[in-house]
């Protein structure tokens, strides 16, 4: 389990590496009935969120564990954060596997910062159970984006931010895949305001922690739809599912279409671009328009690494 303890530990690691990313008030998701803010987490280093929780991780290593090798199984974002931030604290010899459709945009990124990339498996749950085979045969270290406590807890230190900078918040919005992001933020929300109303925002092509935790049951791996939304599918994390309970208060799920009109809003009227997997805590806000009346409420934003292509057809669609 993680405490929040372990979120301040991580933030202290990692302050000198990341930035702190603003938090702005929406005029356009605000209304009569609510106040919206917005943690542009989408304007970290590298448009990524996850970064917090590879930097948490790799400060957190010991000489022998680095000598081993590092390897990640990732959708983009975890295999960009690990990327970067060994480049920067010059770790070498690391490995991505990630699945064959990854956006062109992120597999570049991967490429860019010269790790060994690994294209396996025609989705990320397929991906992830190939990468990990071959990871324990080689006898590398494996980092897992939402079920290492460091990891964890490095995600977390986006909600310490947001807590410094506005206090009097009800509701925070924060989309949800594997889980890690969520549980390390909710760990340092709920440290700052324990009343606060955490609820994560999940894809209906892949809402695989809502399904965990109805049914009471860690599906590792999860059926998905095609999606936009390539960082949120596939299954649950193991601490994340044992963590359900105390750290998410209720679920939204949003449909595709809602979330490229998430993306649209976020680049046209508060000039800043997301990825789908980011944007869909602004996609709830857009399809409940009257939710959360009298409450102050933060949308998470977790992520900026979309392909060109991909956000031309989406601002340019009617």
């Amino acid at each position: 389990m993680i405490k929040y303890s372990d979120v301040l530990d991580a933030k202290n690691r990692i302050d000198k590496y990341i930035y702190k990313t603003p938090l702005i008030k929406s005029g356009v998701l605000s209304n009569e009935h609510r106040n919206v803010y917005l943690k542009l987490d989408n304007q970290q280093n590298q448009r990524c969120t996850k970064l917090r929780g590879a930097f948490s991780k790799l400060t957190s290593l010991s000489e022998n564990d680095i000598k081993k090798g590092i390897s990640v199984v990732s959708s983009g974002n975890h295999g960009i954060a690990i990327s970067y931030a060994a480049s920067v604290l010059g770790i070498d010899n690391v490995n991505v596997y990630i699945p064959k459709p990854t956006p062109k945009t992120k597999v570049d990124k991967i490429k860019s910062f010269g790790v060994n990339i690994h294209l396996i498996g025609e989705n990320y749950d397929e991906a992830y159970s190939i990468g990990k085979s071959i990871i324990a045969e080689k006898g590398e270290l494996f980092i897992d984006s939402s079920s290492d406590v460091e990891v964890i807890a490095g995600q977390g230190t986006a909600g310490i931010e947001t807590f410094e900078d506005l206090s009097d918040i009800d509701v925070v919005l924060v989309p949800i895949g594997g889980g890690g992001i969520l549980t390390g933020i909710s760990l340092a929300a709920k440290h700052f305001n324990p009343q606060v109303e955490v609820i994560g925002v999940q894809t209906a092509a892949c809402p695989a922690m809502v399904a965990a935790v109805r049914d009471n049951v860690f599906y590792g791996e999860y059926p998905t739809e095609d999606s936009i939304c390539e960082s949120l599918v596939g299954g649950v994390g193991d601490i994340p599912f044992e963590m359900a309970k105390e750290c998410i208060d209720d679920f939204l799920v949003v449909e595709e279409e809602d979330i490229k009109k998430a993306i649209k809003l976020l680049a046209l009227e508060e000039k800043t671009i997301a990825e789908a997997g980011g944007a869909i805590s602004v996609g709830a806000l857009i399809i409940n328009p009257e939710l959360f009346k009298g409450k102050n409420v933060v949308a998470v934003i977790t992520g900026g690494n979309i392909d060109k292509e991909l956000l031309e057809d989406i601002i340019c669609s009617k």
